[in-house]
């Protein structure tokens, strides 16, 4: 597999939570999904997206934005700030395919608005590297031809309830997503000072593919430069220059948030996890975890339990 190909699979995309709404002006809905990506698809009319510090974004019909971190923001039915905006948080929370109705009676839009389910720490790396807003147009001479097919697929889709329609616009919710990222990754160049450039480059990516298809091997500099086809220090260099680390500095980043993902989701003994990630001691093991996460691995593991605990309790009081 391409190494994009491993990085999504490591991310553990798990379909998407969405609302579809219809809207009439005067209307305001407001989104923060914190490390988990927002989207809205406009499907039909015009609209506006605002960010703190940022112009506003004009939208219209066939237009998919997406953040990727999921930062505080606005979409509207025109530019200026609007007082009282709907929080859409709440009915992400529902399972429920209806569409959402506000607004004052005005034009109408429709939207289909919502956010990815993935792995918060193992996609950090990936959501870090990408820009805050990714605007993908739908209209205009050339619109993306998975964008028109994916919109036409969902128009259908949501014309009448039927048997898996959650399932299957979960599915298509995952794949916009990720041919968002391709076509970002696409437009990289080699001076663009993003890692993912990396992902263009045959030797820095089967490198890469190498450290993400089996961590836990004991992987040295001159191994991964053969692999690349380079000589140690060409591969050393390039890799550092395109990634901001050393080559060994990104594996074992990537190890540990391999590691925060076992501690959370498992009661493995520490020293099997230790293990998985390529660390036959467990010592060593919890002393790299602390230099990463600041906490030993037990300690980390005890937080994300109380952190479940704390948010299932509130999900229950709602």
């Amino acid at each position: 597999m391409d190494p994009l190909s491993l990085i999504i699979d490591d991310m553990r995309f798990d379909g998407v939570v969405f609302v579809a709404t219809e809207l009439s002006a005067p209307w305001a809905l407001q989104l923060h999904t914190p490390g988990l990506a927002a989207f809205h698809i406009l499907t039909e009319g015009q609209a506006w997206l605002l960010r703190d510090g940022h112009d506003p974004v004009a939208l219209q019909t066939g237009d998919l934005v997406v953040l990727p971190a999921g930062v505080p923001h606005r979409v509207q039915d025109r530019p200026a700030l609007a007082a009282n905006p709907h929080d859409l948080g709440d009915h992400l929370q529902r399972p429920d395919l209806a569409p959402l109705k506000l607004g004052g009676g005005g034009p109408q839009a429709h939207m289909i608005s919502g956010h990815a389910r993935f792995d918060v720490h193992m996609a950090a790396p990936l959501v870090s590297a990408l820009p805050g807003l990714m605007h993908i147009h739908g209209l205009g001479e050339a619109p993306p031809p998975w964008l028109a097919i994916g919109l036409q697929f969902l128009a259908q889709e949501l014309m009448s309830p039927r048997p898996g329609q959650q399932a299957i616009i979960n599915r298509l919710g995952d794949i916009l997503f990720m041919e968002c990222l391709r076509d970002y990754v696409s437009s990289l160049t080699e001076e663009s000072g993003n890692w993912l450039a990396a992902l263009k480059d045959r030797a820095l990516s089967t490198a890469l593919a190498c450290m993400h298809r089996t961590p836990a091997h004991n992987w040295t500099v001159p191994e991964l430069a053969q692999h690349a086809c380079l000589s140690r220090s060409a591969f050393a260099d390039r890799f550092s220059q395109t990634l901001g680390e050393p080559p060994l500095t990104y594996l074992t980043r990537h190890r540990m948030r391999l590691a925060a993902r076992q501690l959370a989701g498992s009661n493995a003994p520490i020293s099997r996890v230790a293990d998985q990630v390529g660390y036959a001691s467990e010592a060593a093991f919890s002393q790299a975890f602390k230099r990463e996460y600041g906490l030993s691995p037990s300690a980390w593991r005890q937080m994300q339990a109380a952190r479940a605990s704390g948010a299932a309790s509130e999900v229950a009081a709602a």
